[in-house]
């Protein structure tokens, strides 16, 4: 059974479940299942990344939820810039099946959902910011390409915002977002995780 939450489709056997979160003072309603990641609750990294993630200083233009899931954080940023258009792409087609179910659950018209893996899919190159809580269970090889990959989709200005575990090659992480970028910072930490920037210069 390839049943991972990073495969294309994965082999599982369905339960959904609906339940309420609160991210950024209002209350999402969610759809999930078997096969995508965090399927109970919005996990602790994502929580901690969209608590870190300021979008005041940013330029003007689109955001990018690479590896979205099934949702929660694209969903966020939509609802708390709704000036933004919100892209939320994945390699999972049934996380993806349900990201639309939940924009649309939630009534976020700046949000859109489509596949992508890694950003094979994405033509932008005019992101304002790109954020990621990236499969580490997919290897380091797919996280490497999902942070080098930044920076030819992003603006002169945008970031790229990263929520990893310490023990998950945090430390490594930064010092490849240092080379990519030639800057990154520790923006904050929480219970071992990670919230890394780089600002694409121009």
């Amino acid at each position: 059974m390839t049943n991972y939450y990073y495969t294309h489709n994965p082999d599982i056997v369905h339960d959904e479940k609906q339940w309420n979160f609160e991210l950024y003072h209002h209350q999402f309603q969610f759809t999930t299942d078997n096969g995508v990641f965090s399927k109970r609750t919005v996990d602790y990294g994502s929580r901690t990344l969209l608590a870190a993630f300021d979008p005041r200083d940013l330029p003007a233009g689109p955001f990018l939820d690479l590896g979205t899931g099934y949702g929660p954080i694209g969903m966020a940023l939509a609802y708390q810039s709704p000036e933004r258009q919100v892209d939320m792409v994945d390699v999972n087609e049934l996380a993806l099946s349900l990201a639309r179910r939940n924009v649309a659950l939630n009534q976020l018209t700046n949000a859109t959902v489509f596949t992508s893996d890694c950003y094979d899919q994405v033509t932008a190159t005019n992101y304002a910011a790109i954020v990621t809580n990236p499969p580490v269970r997919a290897g380091k090889q797919v996280v490497a390409a999902m942070l080098t990959g930044a920076l030819t989709h992003l603006m002169t200005g945008g970031t790229l915002t990263v929520v990893l575990q310490k023990k998950q090659g945090a430390p490594s992480a930064k010092k490849l977002m240092q080379v990519t970028f030639g800057n990154c910072q520790v923006i904050k930490k929480d219970k071992g995780y990670y919230i890394l920037q780089s600002v694409k210069e121009g």
